[in-house]
């Protein structure tokens, strides 16, 4: 192979590395997955509802979303988890940012007393409320995983046991750490 050939096969596999390093990673079961769908209220307000698939126990979630809706600047007014799989968590964050229209949703199952962890299953754990900034119609809402200061990436822990009675596992902290796969659900027209 000449010089040329090996360069380019070298700058491909150094391309493609950051894209392995973000793969989905769950070294418990199945992948799991976080599910984004956009529902439109009114011309101005939309909702994203957020959905989480997993078939371990799960003691913490961080949830960044990008959110853009072409030239109309958007905010993420709010955050419901009421009714969700996480109501019960000890600490349940939002945090939005205006100027790079992003979204973080931090939930942590325990802090201190009783365990609580988000058991295997499928289903809502928020919902995000978006408005328009300019007052403007929004045509269309788009929603993707992203990476917000200071370190904060789509990712989930797993519980230390998982199972329960003469089936407890225990899991090393190495393999706690799940990077589940993201899917957006566009709204229905």
């Amino acid at each position: 192979m000449n010089r040329c050939a090996k360069a380019l096969v070298i700058l491909l596999g150094l391309a493609v590395l950051p894209i392995a390093a973000f793969a989905q990673v769950d070294k418990i079961g199945k992948t799991d997955t976080l599910y984004a769908e956009t529902n439109k209220i009114d011309a101005d307000h939309w909702t994203i509802t957020v959905s989480y698939f997993n078939d371990e126990s799960v003691v913490g979630l961080s949830v960044p979303l990008r959110m853009t809706a072409g030239l109309n600047r958007i905010v993420a007014d709010s955050a419901v988890f009421t009714g969700g799989r996480v109501e019960n968590f000890s600490i349940k964050a939002f945090r939005a940012d205006t100027a790079i229209q992003c979204v973080l949703l931090g939930m942590l199952a325990n802090t201190a007393g009783p365990k609580k962890t988000l058991l295997p299953g499928n289903g809502r754990i928020a919902t995000i409320y978006v408005s328009s900034l300019e007052k403007k119609p929004i045509e269309k809402l788009d929603v993707d995983t992203t990476t917000v200061n200071p370190n904060n990436s789509l990712m989930a822990i797993a519980d230390s046991l998982q199972g329960s009675g003469a089936d407890t596992t225990r899991i090393e902290s190495k393999n706690a750490s799940i990077i589940p796969a993201f899917v957006f659900k566009k709204a229905k027209k």
